[in-house]
């Protein structure tokens, strides 16, 4: 008997790593301008990543669906050992010691791939009604997403905690909820919203939102938007760029990463990077549409389009202070290991299920 069938190649989404190759490529190409170590260590998470993609590619996710929940809970007892034995960096605890190799394990990275899975393995037992879920489904679909969410708030990250929040209930609004249900929750939120503000918002998050709402931006963000402005409109070349090559912008290969860019490239390279962002996440979205009743896939892709959409709408809009910076990296495209491992290793289950959903037919096939 085979052990691998070739029809399985031909469901495996070549467009999607199309789409994703020119954002690792240009991610590159700018942080070795910047800074030659750093691009180095990014080429030992590119083959970490590459070995990890074909590791959970070639996963039997789909005839172990059972263990999902199990590992959602192990990412729940990884959140909440934070709490108690987490490594302080920056004045945020996100990180637990790894032992003997003197590194650290983020789990509110980890927790993603496994929250999109709990989704996708929720929906799939539980399809919705034709009308959409009821008030009960929705109460229980919601405890699974906002457990991880207040977990990371209390670190504190908040803009992971607002993405994944936003990413959960953006899946069981793309797959059904009653629409009185979503009436009822806006206003909720805007009757609570001062009470949020006032009580549950720490300090420093609420002088970021000053900073934002005040007629002068941070420091950060006005080298960010004079290094936007001097790209004009086809950019300048490397050693003209000296907002980033004096330094002058800060985290240029990380959360401002945009900005250098728009430096080296101007107005149109920018279209062209904000282009291909919405040409991935509109073909994340469509596996939605496309995959009928694999309430597994659609869960699943329509969570990785949308994580990608409130990351890099959020990177973007704080860069140009049209939002608070939150110290979220742009997805697939800034420096740092934890993070493009994550995303990396979320497409290649997303690969998985969707080569692999027909893998019991071919084995049927084969014992005729």
């Amino acid at each position: 008997m085979r052990l691998f069938d070739k029809r399985i190649i031909s469901h495996f989404d070549h467009m999607l790593v199309f789409l994703v190759l020119p954002l690792i490529f240009l991610s590159h190409h700018l942080i070795n301008e910047t800074n030659e170590i750093l691009a180095q260590k990014q080429l030992i998470y590119f083959s970490i990543s590459g070995v990890a993609f074909v590791f959970f590619f070639f996963l039997p996710i789909r005839n172990n669906i059972r263990i999902i929940p199990f590992l959602y809970w192990i990412g729940i007892i990884l959140l909440l050992a934070v709490e108690f034995v987490g490594v302080t960096k920056l004045g945020a605890t996100r990180w637990l010691p790894i032992p003997f190799i003197n590194s650290t394990l983020q789990p509110s990275e980890l927790i993603k791939p496994i929250f999109l899975l709990m989704l996708g393995y929720l929906i799939y037992n539980n399809p919705p009604p034709k009308h959409g879920y009821n008030i009960k489904d929705f109460i229980h679909l919601s405890f699974y997403i906002l457990l991880p969410f207040i977990l990371i708030v209390k670190e504190p990250d908040l803009g992971t905690a607002m993405v994944l929040l936003l990413v959960g209930y953006g899946v069981l609004f793309i797959v059904g909820v009653r629409w009185k249900i979503w009436a009822a929750i806006a206003i909720v939120l805007a009757i609570s919203s001062p009470f949020i503000y006032t009580y549950l918002i720490k300090d420093y998050q609420k002088k970021r939102i000053t900073d934002f709402i005040s007629d002068e931006p941070s420091y950060h963000v006005q080298q960010s938007i004079i290094a936007i402005g001097s790209g004009g409109l086809f950019g300048k070349d490397q050693e003209d760029a000296t907002q980033t090559q004096l330094k002058f912008l800060p985290i240029a290969t990380s959360d401002f990463i945009f900005a250098y860019y728009v430096e080296r490239y101007g107005f149109v390279g920018s279209i062209g990077l904000i282009l291909l962002y919405l040409l991935l996440i509109t073909h994340l979205l469509y596996l939605n549409y496309s995959s009928k009743d694999d309430y597994l896939v659609r869960a699943f892709a329509s969570g990785v389009g949308l994580l990608i959409f409130f990351n890099m709408s959020i990177n973007i809009l704080m860069v140009i202070g049209f939002a608070p910076v939150v110290g979220l990296p742009l997805p697939i495209f800034s420096y740092g290991g934890s993070s493009f491992i994550t995303f990396i290793v979320i497409f290649a289950i997303l690969q998985n299920l969707l080569a692999f959903r027909y893998k019991d037919l071919y084995n049927y096939e084969r014992k005729l």
